[in-house]
């Protein structure tokens, strides 16, 4: 039996910085998009601000599936006993991830941007809003059940 790869745990700790960092920068573009809405909103209706923050708050949801892609990834790698299959598996896993977090913050940032600009003019859009942005939200939960998946094989099967 050979030894696992002095540098297998590069790519597991790669995949931890690519759910992290893509999924932030998701988050954060989700949030400062939807926020110059809202601040345009405040303007015109200050009294909609409170129910208009629904987009940012979902935006912020983004970053904690990558933070718990990355918790449950970087608590898998033992770098005595790491293969490199599991290496390229937690790096797929976490850019998987990351880049469902970015196009669900980016979903996020614009639907939300331009429902609030709306909701100005018609109260109406409120629930097409939080409906739309539900399915913007999906699209990194599906980074997140996809990542979940690929980590638990590549636990069973973290063998050199």
């Amino acid at each position: 039996m050979s030894a696992c790869p002095p540098y297998s745990p590069f790519f597991g700790f790669a995949g931890v910085a690519s759910a992290m960092i893509f999924s932030t920068a998701g988050a954060a573009f989700g949030t400062s998009k939807s926020g110059i809405g809202i601040a345009g909103l405040g303007s015109f209706r200050p009294e909609l601000i409170m129910k208009s923050l629904v987009p940012v708050v979902m935006s912020g949801i983004i970053a904690v599936y990558g933070l718990v892609v990355s918790v449950l990834i970087a608590g898998s790698i033992q770098p005595s006993s790491y293969s490199l299959f599991a290496g390229f598996v937690h790096l797929s896993a976490g850019l998987a991830c990351g880049f469902t977090g970015i196009a669900a913050g980016y979903a996020i940032g614009f639907v939300g941007d331009s429902c609030v600009r709306a909701y100005v003019h018609e109260s109406k859009v409120f629930v097409s809003m939080v409906l739309i942005l539900i399915f913007a939200e999906v699209l990194g939960l599906y980074g997140l059940i996809v990542a979940l998946i690929m980590n638990t094989q590549a636990i069973s099967a973290n063998v050199c």
